[in-house]
């Protein structure tokens, strides 16, 4: 599919593009959120407190939530009570401002309850994806120095809590009965604590979210936010995702992730929406089924799960009624085909949104007042500035492929990556550009066009998968002297996990050994991170420093070598 779509009915809130990036100012809406009033700037506060003080929707249902046989609702008023509970536990624990609490558990209302209550003490969250395994866990917990850990009694077994002495409480959420010693019961605390607490007051600068992102080389990196971060995700969530009140708003993405996070529940909560979420695995019927029981609105997802609902079988979506006015996607490149797919059976298209875990929110988007064009992530929010620059830092004009780089200034850029002041400027290094570590370029119409990492990391399934991490785990695999790893072109994921290795003379290469290989992979990190193919090689191509030579190993993957 290519060209320009222009017939699309415009959207409520933003109505002329042109006109916004002449006038507006983030100050403007700062001004909107903040307003004039004695409440703290805390995001918390902001995302429920502020619904039940100030905008009388205490009893409007803030989350929907279902899971297998669990199906429950809770109010905005409920939602600020038992955060303000969960704060009061950590403050019974001696836990108190910028102390790192990790979260590590599948998606439920307790994970939104404690993430808000780690807030409202003034402490850092730090989300953990859970399909985590005990490597990964254990990296993120280790570089944190987490004092505290909220987690489920089967992910508890994926913490090595007696390896890290930074680490003095673990509570866990259900499992009475089947607690390890010196854990503690999540709900038997809530059930005692208080549900009256004063939010902490935070200043803009000052730090909320801890989030570790994959880098292309060594470990992950703890990308630090700050709740001046409110601004920019509550006018992004108005005029993106074009919310209003009346909407029923499902972001798919798991909140692990910073989509998760900041337009899974802050951004739609600070407008009075109200959220779905959704547990268990992907199931093509059921997601529709889910769309159509909780009448979504607003829909955020990403191009592997709609290709995953293309494939689910044709005309599957007419079973069940919908009530979609906007859909939006994330992650990945959005391709003609599934754009084509959306305009013929959902009835229209599919809005594309670039940001990154460092940005803290939607930065290039596609608009309902603009026309969209296949295959471009849209134009620069309004008050952000955006460039193609090479490798001097020099802008590039259009139609030339360089560095895609944003301005420093906008209100959710991230306020320093944890334990590691030089790779934080590294990003800055032909300040005032934040380097993205995408490729990229634009039209003369200002369209931009993604063309991948410039750096190696992995994106599959809208999951970022740092090679360098895979590579280490390989390499403690006894059969395995080398590896290297790469993303491989895939019709459904985007890119797979490609792994090729140098194989110990003792062994033989056999099926089973891949597969023992991949599942050492999976067992120590992730399943999204366990190389879905894995090719012997007589060596691994190093560049002059010795480290893995990456283009030689893309060219690999895409066939262009001569074996």
């Amino acid at each position: 599919m290519e060209g320009v779509i222009s017939r699309i009915p415009g959207g409520k809130n933003l109505r002329d593009y042109e006109e916004a990036c002449r006038t507006f100012s983030f100050r403007e809406a700062a001004a909107e959120l903040y307003g004039n009033r004695p409440g703290p700037v805390n995001i918390a506060y902001l995302a429920v407190d502020r619904q039940v003080t100030e905008k009388g929707l205490r009893d409007k249902t803030a989350l929907f939530f279902e899971s297998g046989d669990r199906e429950e609702k809770y109010t905005f008023a409920q939602m600020a009570a038992y955060s303000n509970k969960f704060a009061n536990v950590l403050k019974k624990h001696g836990i108190g401002k910028t102390d790192r609490v990790g979260i590590f558990m599948p998606r439920c209302p307790e994970l939104y309850i404690s993430f808000l209550g780690i807030v409202k003490r003034g402490a850092l969250a730090v989300p953990l994806f859970e399909a985590f395994m005990e490597d990964a866990v254990f990296d993120r917990l280790r570089d944190s120095g987490a004092k505290a850990i909220i987690t489920t009694p089967e992910l508890r077994k994926r913490i090595p809590a007696n390896k890290l002495p930074d680490l003095k409480h673990v509570f866990v959420v259900g499992g009475c009965g089947t607690l390890k010693k010196g854990d503690i019961q999540w709900h038997n605390e809530m059930a005692e604590a208080s549900r009256e607490y004063e939010v902490t007051r935070a200043g803009p600068e000052d730090p909320y979210l801890l989030l570790y992102a994959s880098g292309a080389e060594g470990s992950p990196k703890g990308i630090l936010h700050a709740h001046r971060g409110a601004v920019g995700i509550y006018i992004t969530a108005k005029w993106v995702h074009d919310l209003c009140q009346d909407d029923i708003y499902w972001c798919t993405a798991d909140p692990g992730w910073i989509t998760g996070i900041a337009y899974g529940f802050l951004g739609p909560w600070m407008h009075g929406v109200s959220v779905v979420i959704r547990g268990g695995r992907f199931d093509a019927e059921d997601w529709f089924k889910t769309l159509s029981k909780y009448k979504v609105t607003v829909w955020y997802s990403a191009p592997t799960a709609f290709r995953m609902m293309i494939r689910g079988g044709p005309g599957l979506h007419a079973r069940y009624p919908l009530y979609l006015r906007h859909i939006l996607s994330v992650g990945e490149p959005l391709t003609g085909e599934v754009l084509e797919w959306s305009l013929r059976e959902l009835g229209q298209p599919i809005y594309d949104t670039w940001w990154m875990s460092e940005t803290g929110m939607n930065l290039i988007c596609n608009y309902r007042c603009l026309p969209l064009k296949v295959g471009s992530i849209g134009k620069p929010f309004p008050g952000v500035r955006a460039a193609v620059i090479d490798d001097e830092g020099n802008e590039l004009p259009p139609n030339q492929i360089g560095n895609l780089a944003i301005e420093a200034g906008w209100p959710a850029m991230f306020t320093g990556v944890w334990n590691n002041h030089e790779e934080y400027y590294n990003y800055f290094r032909h300040y005032p550009w934040f380097t993205t570590g995408d490729a990229a370029y634009y039209d003369r119409d200002g369209y931009f066009f993604f063309q991948g990492r410039v750096d190696g990391v992995i994106n599959t399934a809208g999951e970022r998968v740092g090679p360098n991490e895979v590579e280490n785990r390989l390499l403690q695999h006894p059969a395995v002297t080398d590896a290297g790893v790469v993303g491989k072109p895939d019709s459904l994921r985007g890119e797979i996990v490609k792994a090729y290795i140098r194989l110990d003379e003792s062994y033989n290469w056999t099926k089973e050994l891949a597969d023992d290989i991949r599942n050492f992979v999976k067992q120590g990190l992730a399943a999204h991170a366990a190389p879905r193919e894995i090719e012997p090689r007589g060596f691994i191509p190093k560049d002059r420093e010795g480290r893995n030579n990456r283009r030689v190993l893309r060219e690999w993957a895409l066939g262009l070598d001569h074996k």
